[in-house]
């Protein structure tokens, strides 16, 4: 027996809703940051892992789209449970980009570093007068930081609503945008002091901090496909929501076991009585109607390893 709850309350719809609008907004602003970046683009390490950095953060804001997309399709004969997982599934890919690129810049930077290269960085003429491409790059990388910044903390509070880790996780990144910048900067700045060093390792900070991210998310991510319990949306630790469920189950119905898995911002919730065939048949209406939003279907399995109900217990021998 199971009972679905597809519905959810109005103050997390609006909050859907303005997710979408803050991603639609994140692909405007982050297209046009990729842009301009790419017509200062010099040869600063640091700024060009900046760079490739604001195009990977065209993924979570595409991928959040799409899944809003994909999630609202009815269910199908292939797919009978719909596909609130699918949120899940970009979260993966998305991770599974960020550390492929965040291990590749990684290794750049390390390189130059050992070989001891030195950048150098050219002039443009602007109104015929030359103007050192650093000045440029760093008024590009000025301007790349703070729409992002200020979007990341909205997200971020929109994201914690509605518990949806793309969201989240491109929230964080936004909202620590101001670091990257800040590092590009730095290795700009140590070219025109001659610290050839300071670029490389500059570029080694962004992409570490790329590859953090990226190696976490795929953490999370492959926890949720794998049907673990609902973890928190900043760390591998279980949910508070999925432990007063379990709480609130066990309390109300005695000795039970209660499975849990994350289907995108949701809780699938399945229960086995200890000692009886099956529980009450009226558990899952009164459970959707009292627990959290979070929780989208409640299954009750039905033990058959139990000697059949009104027939007498073989004896002992």
């Amino acid at each position: 027996m199971s009972e679905c709850k597809p519905d959810h309350p109005r103050s997390v719809g609006d909050a859907l809703k303005r997710g979408e609008r803050l991603e639609w907004w994140s692909l405007f602003w982050l297209a046009l940051i990729v842009a301009v970046m790419g017509l200062v683009a010099g040869g600063s390490q640091a700024f060009r892992t900046a760079w490739i950095e604001d195009m990977l953060s065209l993924l979570p804001p595409a991928f959040f789209l799409f899944t809003r997309w994909q999630e609202k399709q009815p269910s199908t004969e292939k797919f009978p449970f719909g596909f609130q997982r699918a949120g899940t599934l970009a979260f993966f890919f998305s991770a599974a980009a960020l550390t492929v690129m965040g291990g590749f810049l990684f290794y750049e930077g390390g390189k130059t570093l050992i070989m001891r290269e030195h950048p150098t960085l050219g002039s443009w003429t602007l109104l015929g007068h030359q103007v050192w491409l650093g000045w440029l790059m760093i008024a590009a990388l000025i301007f790349s930081v703070i729409p992002p910044v200020i979007l990341g903390r909205m997200k971020r509070k929109v994201a914690a609503q509605i518990h949806d880790k793309v969201l989240y996780t491109d929230a964080q990144m936004n909202a620590a945008d101001w670091q990257t910048g800040l590092a590009g900067v730095i290795g700009i700045v140590g070219i025109a002091l001659g610290l050839w060093w300071a670029d490389a390792a500059m570029a080694l900070a962004i992409s570490f901090s790329i590859l953090r991210d990226g190696i976490n998310g795929v953490r999370l991510s492959i926890a949720a496909l794998l049907d673990g319990a609902p973890r928190k949306l900043e760390s591998g630790e279980i949910d508070p929501d999925a432990r007063r469920i379990r709480q609130s189950l066990e309390n109300r119905y005695g000795n039970v076991h209660v499975q849990m898995r994350e289907t995108g911002r949701y809780i699938r919730v399945s229960i086995e009585p200890a000692d009886a065939h099956h529980l009450p048949t009226a558990i899952a209406e009164q459970l959707m109607e009292s627990d959290n939003w979070r929780l989208l279907d409640i299954g009750v399995v039905i033990r058959t390893d139990l000697p059949a109900e009104g027939a007498k217990a073989k004896p002992e021998t």
